[in-house]
């Protein structure tokens, strides 16, 4: 059975389970997800796209406008999967959905008239990825894993935060990737905001670089950090700790295991490493997929980690953060931005050595 066959059986189990005649997928994410990676969106930071699909028991519809259906039959071969285009042109209003879902219980992935939200439930479908999912997401880690150690190893003293932003975008779309989160601090900012939006601000020594990349619909987030001269010993001790934080956070993500109970060891590590409240600052990361975080681990969340899941957890102590994406395996779990030439911190934790980032040092 093929991953679109697959995945169109599992949206009629829950139209069935729901009640549902029909499901309206507007999300860019969905869409995605659904149509095996094929992009709907023209503004990349829109939440809805410009197509969307509509599912009933026995068809499949996309519904669009003139502009967009040529690309997504010629290049993203929608026809060719299976899909009924419904398309008007651009400067009349397509009425495919209420003529095709006229008297009929329709579910939809938001806001639409008279229809069922059941926005969560497709989460949980989307996050238990294929085969054929994780090995696109494996590509897209080794995209973002390129373009980050790229453009840390171009970043210079003197630098703004944009210009560094700008090499960071650089790599990231020049490998194909689009770049969804790019932020980008420097000396004191690093200890003043966990969301740092590029500013004017001039690097002297101390520079974090986040990225969250999509391919293929799907995100990939990793995050680094360097600094030029010798590491201060307040930064070296909460990159050490951090890193223990984060291996946790990685050990713990095994089949079987809530993001509930994950969270409250990793709680535990903060206090351990004599950081106790830090974790409050800032949410940990969760399941990825086709949004940054799917799931964002809370005390007490009840989700399940599965093998073939993928996970991007974030633990940061004020001025310092660690953040890769993982894929987890039947046995072990597998770094998807790993660096073969970055500075690593070994962590021995429940019997593995496990690996996190370093402060890359530039003397």
């Amino acid at each position: 059975m093929s991953e679109h066959t697959q995945k169109m059986k599992l949206v009629r189990d829950l139209m069935a389970k729901r009640h549902l005649d029909a499901v309206l997928l507007q999300r860019v994410g969905n869409f995605a997800w659904l149509t095996c990676g094929a992009a709907s969106y023209v503004n990349t930071a829109v939440t809805n796209g410009e197509s969307s699909l509509l599912i009933t028991s026995k068809k499949q519809h996309l519904i669009s406008n003139n502009i967009e259906a040529t690309r997504l039959d010629k290049e993203e071969k929608l026809k060719a999967q299976g899909w009924n285009f419904q398309v008007s042109p651009w400067y009349e209003s397509n009425n495919a959905v209420a003529d095709l879902t006229r008297g009929l219980q329709l579910g939809v992935d938001g806001c639409y008239p008279k229809a069922l939200d059941i926005s969560a439930d497709l989460t949980h479908l989307r996050v238990n990825l294929s085969p054929e999912e994780d090995k696109r997401f494996r590509l897209l880690g080794s995209l973002c894993a390129q373009a980050m150690n790229a453009a840390s190893r171009s970043v210079k003293p003197g630098q703004t935060e944009g210009e560094i932003a700008g090499l960071l975008a650089k790599e990231t779309e020049s490998r194909g990737v689009q770049v969804i989160v790019n932020l980008i601090a420097t000396d004191e900012r690093i200890f003043n905001y966990r969301h740092p939006l590029p500013a004017d601000k001039k690097l002297r020594k101390y520079a974090m670089l986040i990225l969250c990349g999509r391919k293929y619909g799907l995100v990939c987030s990793v995050t680094r950090l360097i600094h030029f001269g010798k590491l201060p010993d307040e930064i070296r001790r909460k990159a050490d700790a951090v890193a223990r934080i984060d291996a946790t956070f990685i050990a713990a993500t095994r089949p079987g295991q809530t993001l509930g109970e994950i969270f409250n060891r990793a709680v535990q590590a903060y206090s351990t490493q004599g950081y106790p409240d830090e974790w409050k600052l800032h949410h940990q990361g969760g399941s990825a997929g086709y949004e940054p975080r799917e799931f964002v681990a809370t005390p007490g969340l009840a989700e399940l980690v599965s093998a073939g899941q993928v996970y991007a957890w974030n633990p940061s102590i004020t001025g310092a953060k660690s953040e890769d994406t993982i894929l987890v395996g039947k046995k072990s779990n597998e770094v998807l931005t790993e660096m073969a030439d970055w500075p690593m911190i070994l962590v021995e934790m429940d019997g593995q050595t496990i690996l996190r980032p370093d402060v890359l040092v530039i003397t």
